[in-house]
């Protein structure tokens, strides 16, 4: 059956997060529920990592299975953008292999997250206000070995489902531009809770409380109780999701 991925973006503040769950509203239930109309049947939508709640999207991706290609693809995307809600934008939609995994054939997610020291009405639902001023050149030095290490259970929410935590991170750093400090790291794969666990405790080397060495016994412990705290969701965006050129049709 042909394969198509989609491409989107959403604010992420009304919702559970992507995966769908009893307790709440969640962007694939959404996406899920607006194709099954538009195309009549069923449809079973599969992305490509599940964002926590309160977690915002530039770039997701999902796939779909579906058995008619006669529809326009460019239809569909104008037809999903008037039926579902002003907080989530389909971007296109493009036909891959039959093979093709939104999850399974992503080779990198990029993530950035946003913190500010500047009392902006405007920003408050999509930064992290901190009250110190952070020091960048102490957040960036720890930055190395978070690309040196290999397994983030020290960095993991408890009692999930995943065979591993092992994860190769490519890059990572803050960058300052004014009162904003912009956290971007890019991985093969991220563990529930990781960014967001990494930014809170490179805060803390932010604020003079955690050097190289505090973060190596953090890093060497495999316990997520040892690590910093979580920073809020409301300021962390999935920035992209790569794939390998030989999966498009």
């Amino acid at each position: 059956m042909p394969r198509y991925f989609i491409t989107l973006s959403y604010n992420g503040k009304n919702y559970v997060g992507w995966q769908i769950q009893p307790n709440g509203i969640s962007i694939q239930q959404k996406l899920q529920e607006a194709i099954s109309l538009i195309l009549r049947s069923e449809v079973d939508i599969v992305g490509a990592g599940r964002t926590d709640a309160g977690v915002h999207a530039c770039k997701m991706v999902a796939h779909f299975d579906w058995y008619d290609e006669s529809f326009s693809n460019e239809d569909l995307v104008f037809k999903l953008n008037s039926l579902l809600p002003k907080d989530i934008a389909i971007k296109s939609i493009k036909k891959v292999k039959p093979d093709a995994h939104a999850r399974f054939s992503a080779i990198s997610r990029t993530y950035k997250y946003y913190v500010t020291t500047d009392k902006n009405p405007f920003l408050n639902e999509l930064t992290n206000r901190v009250s110190f001023i952070p020091d960048i050149d102490k957040m960036n030095a720890l930055c190395p070995l978070l690309i040196e290490t290999e397994d983030f259970s020290s960095f993991s929410k408890l009692h999930t489902d995943v065979k591993t935590n092992i994860c190769k991170i490519e890059f990572a750093g803050w960058e300052r531009e004014g009162n904003m400090y912009v956290f971007k790291i890019k991985a093969d794969r991220f563990l529930r809770n990781m960014v967001r666990a990494i930014v809170g405790t490179l805060l803390e080397a932010g604020r003079g409380r955690l050097d190289e060495r505090g973060l190596r016994r953090i890093i060497d412990a495999k316990n997520r109780q040892v690590a910093g705290d979580s920073a809020p969701g409301n300021a962390l965006f999935l920035e992209d999701v790569q794939y390998p050129e030989y999966i498009w049709v």
